[in-house]
């Protein structure tokens, strides 16, 4: 089940993140009440020219060793090699030899490719324009990932939560998003495209994976209640020759996407 998702930006906008708004700016509230004046007018003019959009998909799924399996496809993921646990997130998902499924979702969430565009000859509303954007985005998915919970898979129907709560990840499940920490392989994009069809809410991929419109986000849903964030970390070329065979791509084309995840390791891991 695909579902495509367009929002008002009237509608997102209590979902946006502030906080890292202000990183963004590297300011405070504190430092720069303005700042917050000049983002609501901002958004109250951009509010009747453009939407946010979202896209979801939820699919039977199984786990074999350290992939995940959706229709025919294979997700592959990386596993922490290091601490106590050694997450992955396909511990998440039931193995096949269980004769059960469970559900994962994949979701993508962007906005109308204008609104990065905007004021091109006004530095600073230019500038406030993009950072907005990016926070609408990852506002969508928070509105987005609440509606999946709620209705769409509703495994949470009865979820009632402040915007600070979800902020604080008080819900059940997980949104890992690519490029992050726990899914550091921005190449997963190709695979969620494969199956999700990006173009249908508008986003485009580069030949490395990066989204377009810049202001995207991409990545899985899990319900598993002790699902958790982590950081995959530093990995060894015994994983990265694995992935690689799993994924079915050349090992060194795989290693400038996980470069960071490499460049940690000491010749002693």
């Amino acid at each position: 089940m695909i579902q495509l998702l367009n929002y008002p930006l009237h509608e997102v906008v209590p979902y946006i993140n502030w906080a890292y708004f202000y990183h963004a700016w590297r300011t405070t509230a504190e430092q720069s009440p303005e700042l917050m004046d000049d983002a609501r007018q901002l958004l109250d003019e951009m509010d009747s020219r453009f939407q946010t959009h979202a896209i979801v998909g939820l699919f039977e799924a199984n786990s074999d060793g350290d992939d995940i399996l959706i229709q025919d496809k294979r997700l592959p993921m990386l596993r922490q090699q290091h601490g106590k646990e050694c997450l992955c997130w396909a511990d998440f998902v039931r193995p096949k030899d269980s004769r059960q499924t469970d559900t994962i979702g994949l979701f993508a969430s962007s906005v109308d490719e204008g609104m990065e565009q905007s004021f091109p000859q006004d530095e600073y509303r230019h500038m406030l324009s993009q950072t907005l954007a990016d926070r609408l985005a990852e506002a969508t998915a928070e509105r987005m990932h609440e509606e999946v919970r709620r209705n769409i898979w509703g495994y949470a129907v009865d979820e009632r939560f402040s915007t600070e709560d979800l902020f604080k990840e008080k819900y059940i499940g997980r949104r890992p998003a690519v490029g992050y920490p726990s899914l550091p392989d921005q190449s997963l994009n190709f695979l969620i495209d494969e199956i999700l069809d990006l173009k249908r809410v508008g986003i485009r991929l580069t030949e490395s994976g990066a989204m377009r419109p810049h202001a995207s986000t991409s990545g899985l849903l899990f319900a598993h209640p002790k699902a958790r964030h982590f950081a995959i970390g530093q990995i060894g070329e015994d994983q990265l020759q694995d992935y690689a065979q799993r994924r079915g791509l050349p090992i060194e084309g795989l290693r400038k996407f996980l470069v960071a995840n490499l460049q940690l390791a000491t010749p002693n891991s």
